[in-house]
């Protein structure tokens, strides 16, 4: 009998161990004034070794490339898009074609002009894929605040 329920837990820890959800990305936030009506939002992911996210700029028919919407705000306004380094840039066979990624870690950053000295936080949503070399997770949408600071 001992050995049964042995054999039972055994298993049930086993399954709750496929069944974790995998997160390889973890996503930081910060923003820097620049002067009294500029700052700069830096939207950083960290990604665990072998895996990698996608680009903002990708061409159609491959990966869901990285994005952010900003929430509208009467605080503040975009400045130009999202920047961000230079990404690896190699064929992928699984969508035929040539992606931008990065590895270990990217900061993402977009400039904001502030409409009120009070501008408390910036809002919005990111979206983003990651891959490794064996698969690829669903996309994902994450909401983030950044505060602003004074």
């Amino acid at each position: 009998m001992k050995r049964l329920i042995l054999i039972v837990a055994a298993l049930v820890i086993n399954i709750g161990a496929y069944a974790q959800i995998e997160t390889p990305v973890k996503w930081s936030y910060a923003a820097k004034k620049i002067s009294s009506t500029e700052a700069v939002v830096f939207l950083k992911a960290t990604i665990q070794d072998g895996w990698h996210i996608y680009s903002l700029n990708v061409k159609d028919g491959g990966p869901i490339k990285t994005s952010f919407t900003f929430a509208p705000s009467k605080e503040y306004s975009l400045t130009g898009k999202p920047s961000e380094p230079t990404p690896v840039t190699k064929f992928e066979k699984a969508f035929n074609m040539n992606v931008s990624y990065f590895e270990k870690s990217v900061i993402f950053q977009q400039r904001i002009k502030l409409k009120s000295p009070n501008a408390s936080a910036v809002k919005g949503k990111l979206e983003y894929m990651t891959c490794n070399d064996r698969k690829c997770l669903p996309p994902d949408d994450i909401d983030f605040s950044i505060p602003l600071g004074k």
